[in-house]
């Protein structure tokens, strides 16, 4: 796969939020556009108030030169806890992370190529080193919210508004466990 074309085509984190604003004035000509506003909400809310601490920033620091190339979607969820994470520790590198960002339904052969499970779940991080070769990929959400997730989908229940439940674990968490995952997904090449 050649991801070279793909990352001409991707954009980075500020015009991603830009898009999402433009997305959040008009949701309902999106496909699931009933969740935008919602997400942009939470994606602003934590562009304002999330930061790393120093032991996260110290281990940003060390980090090796990589290309982050994100499959995402407005409308989801997960990534509007998760992309804004993204996006902290890629500034806080310093131009070692290079962030950039696709929308999933404008790249299918490129989901079909990073699937989870069989599903074309986002956000996706498509790790590439500074060739545009793949090294790596993470998502769609920490493995402790997948395991929520999966338990609370199995169970019917519980299924029909897990998401609820799912952000509720993100809040609790306060993204500790995504930023300890990503360092440790981008540390590792």
């Amino acid at each position: 796969m050649n991801y070279s074309e793909y990352l001409e085509n991707a954009v980075d984190y500020a015009a991603y939020q830009e898009l999402f604003i433009q997305k959040s004035e008009n949701p309902e000509a999106y496909t699931y556009g009933q969740y935008i506003r919602m997400n942009l909400q939470r994606s602003s809310r934590l562009d304002r108030t999330f930061q790393l601490n120093e032991e996260q920033l110290q281990k940003v620091a060390n980090l090796p030169g990589q290309t982050w190339l994100v499959i995402s979607e407005h409308w989801c969820g997960d990534a509007s806890q998760t992309v804004p994470v993204m996006a902290k520790i890629a500034e806080a590198s310093q131009g070692k992370i290079t962030l950039r960002l696709v929308n999933r339904d404008e790249v299918p052969e490129l989901m079909q190529a990073h699937l989870t499970n069989g599903g074309m779940a986002v956000p996706k991080i498509v790790k590439l080193d500074t060739h545009a070769h793949l090294l790596s990929d993470w998502g769609p959400r920490p493995v402790k919210a997948q395991e929520l997730v999966i338990a609370l989908k199995s169970n019917p229940e519980t299924s029909s508004n897990y998401s609820e439940e799912l952000h509720k674990w993100y809040a609790k968490d306060k993204q500790q466990s995504t930023v300890n995952e990503l360092l440790h997904f981008a540390a590792n090449l």
